[in-house]
C-alpha cells in the first residue's frame, strides 16, 4: 500500500461548513473541555488520553502506514495541527480535551459521492432486491425529478446529506453533477455544489439522455462544448461513465480531453460492471482516480500499480445491488493506492456512512482494518490530490474524529454501531 503522492496543483482552500449554530453542537460534546473559551483562529486546544491516534505519518509511532501512537496526545492551533505525539511530551495550551481513553482517527475523505439530486429509488431497490439486476439505465429516473426540483429542494438535500455524512466522520467529501445533463441543470448543480465544497465533478456524462437517446454524438458534442462551457467555471474535476449503456472508450477520451483543456483533472466510473476500457484511459491521462474497479484484468492492476492514478473501491454500490466485490487484496498486493467511499447516490448505493464501507471492505473486500481506515482516510485525499487532509501531522489540517472506542479496528469490529462520538473540522468541533 502506498501514500498519497503530491497534488497536481496546490490544494483547494477549505470548503464550507454545511452545519451550523457551533456552540450547541459543542455543548453535546461527550469529552470534557477545560480552560476559558478561544476562538479558533488563535486559541491552541490540546487534546489529551487518546487511547490510539491514527497519524497516517509513518515516519511517527509504530512507523507502519497508519502511524499509530499509543497514549497519544494532539495540540491544534487555528485550523491546522500544531504537534502530535507522546501525551507525556505535550506543550501548554489555551484548552484542554479529555478524549477518554478513545481512539481519535483523521476525519474521512469521501472522494466520490453524487449529491445533487432530487426524488427516491425506493421501488427500483425493492425490485432489485427481488431479483431484478442493476444497469445503468435507472439513472433517469433520478435525471427527471432532479431537473424538476427547484434550487431549494436540491440544496436542501445536499445538506441535508452532508451534515449526515459529517455526524458519522466525514470532514472533506467530493460530489459531482451528472443528474441533470442539460446546460441549465448541469450548471446549477454545480454551482449549488460549490458552495459546500472545493471538490466538485462535472459529470455530463453520466448516461445519454432520452432525449439523444437517438443521437449520442450529439449529446458528447454537448458535453464537451456548451455545457463544459457553462460547468468549468464551478468544478475542479471531470467525470465520465465508462461503461456498456453509457459511454465507450472514444467517447470518453474526447469527454476527458476537452475537460483537460479547460483545466478540470479527469477522474474516471471505470470497470463497474464489466470489463472495458476505463481504467485504462484514466492511466492513459494520470487521471486522479478510477472508481469502481469491479472488473479488472491482470493488464488493468498493473497500469494503476504503476501509475498515480489511485483505485477508489466503492462497497456500497455492490452492497446495494448485490454484485461482485471488487479484490481490494489483490489491488493491494500488486502495490496499487486504494481509496475507499461511499458513492453516496439515491440508485446504487444511498448510503453517507463511511464506516459502513470500511466493514464491508474489511468483511468482503479482503481488506485488513489498518488497509480500511488508511484507504478511507489517506486514500481518499490521495484521489483527490490533497496533502492537507487524511492526516494527523504538524501541519495538516485540523480534521479528526473520535470514536467511542479505544482502537480504530473497532470501526469494522462492531459494524452498524455509531462509534464516532465527535468530530473537529478545521481546527472547530462540530459534534
Amino acid at each position: 500500500m502506498t501514500q498519497g503522492r503530491p497534488p497536481a496543483r496546490p490544494a483547494p482552500a477549505p470548503e464550507p461548513d454545511p452545519t451550523a449554530d457551533q456552540a450547541s453542537k459543542d455543548a453535546m460534546s461527550n469529552a470534557t473541555t477545560v480552560s476559558p473559551a478561544h476562538s479558533a483562529s488563535t486559541a491552541s486546544t490540546l487534546i489529551t488520553n487518546i487511547a490510539a491516534l491514527v497519524t497516517n505519518d509513518p515516519s511517527l509511532g509504530d512507523g507502519s502506514p497508519l502511524g499509530l501512537i499509543q497514549d497519544a496526545a494532539v495540540v491544534i492551533e487555528g485550523d491546522r495541527v500544531a504537534w502530535t505525539g507522546d501525551q507525556s511530551k505535550a506543550p501548554a495550551t489555551d484548552n484542554r480535551v479529555d478524549a477518554g481513553g478513545r481512539a481519535v482517527l483523521p476525519g474521512f475523505v469521501d472522494s466520490h459521492s453524487h449529491l445533487v439530486f432530487a426524488g427516491d429509488r425506493t421501488q427500483e431497490f425493492n425490485a432489485r432486491m427481488s431479483g431484478r439486476p442493476y444497469s445503468a439505465g435507472g439513472i433517469r429516473t433520478t435525471v427527471a425529478a432532479t431537473r424538476a426540483a427547484t434550487d431549494e429542494d436540491l440544496e436542501r438535500n445536499l445538506t441535508r446529506y452532508l451534515t449526515e455524512a459529517l455526524h458519522q466522520g466525514t470532514t472533506t467529501f467530493e460530489t459531482k453533477s451528472g443528474y441533470g445533463l442539460t446546460v441549465q441543470d448541469e450548471a446549477r448543480a454545480l454551482r449549488i455544489a460549490a458552495a459546500h465544497t472545493d471538490e466538485v465533478t462535472y459529470l455530463g456524462a453520466h448516461i445519454v439522455p432520452p432525449d439523444y437517446a437517438n443521437d449520442p454524438a450529439g449529446y458528447v458534442a454537448l458535453v464537451t462544448g456548451e455545457m463544459l462551457d457553462a460547468c468549468a467555471p464551478y468544478a475542479r474535476w471531470i467525470d465520465v461513465f465508462c461503461e456498456k449503456g453509457a459511454f465507450d472508450g472514444d467517447q470518453a477520451r474526447a469527454i476527458l480531453t476537452a475537460g483537460k483543456a479547460r483545466g478540470l483533472h479527469p477522474r474516471v466510473h471505470a470497470n463497474q460492471l464489466s470489463y472495458g476500457p476505463g481504467v485504462q484511459l484514466a492511466v492513459e491521462l494520470d487521471a486522479a482516480s478510477a472508481d469502481h474497479c469491479t472488473h479488472l484484468t491482470d493488464a488493468d492492476v498493473d497500469a494503476l500499480a504503476n501509475s498515480r492514478t489511485v483505485a477508489t473501491l466503492l462497497p456500497g454500490a455492490e452492497f446495494s445491488t448485490r454484485a461482485q466485490w471488487p479484490d481490494a487484496r489483490r489491488l493491494l498486493d500488486a502495490g496499487a493506492t486504494v481509496a475507499l467511499s461511499t458513492d453516496c447516490n439515491p440508485g446504487s448505493s444511498f448510503t453517507s456512512s463511511v464506516p459502513f464501507c470500511i466493514a464491508l471492505a474489511v468483511r468482503d473486500m479482503r481488506m485488513t482494518p489498518d488497509e480500511a481506515v488508511w484507504s478511507a482516510t489517506a486514500g481518499g485525499a490521495a484521489a483527490l490530490r490533497r496533502e492537507d487532509v487524511g492526516r494527523l501531522s504538524a501541519g495538516a489540517r485540523a480534521d479528526l474524529l473520535l470514536l467511542d472506542a479505544p482502537s480504530h479496528v473497532h470501526l469494522a469490529y462492531r459494524p452498524g454501531v455509531p462509534l464516532v462520538s465527535g468530530v473537529w473540522r478545521r481546527g472547530l468541533r462540530v459534534l
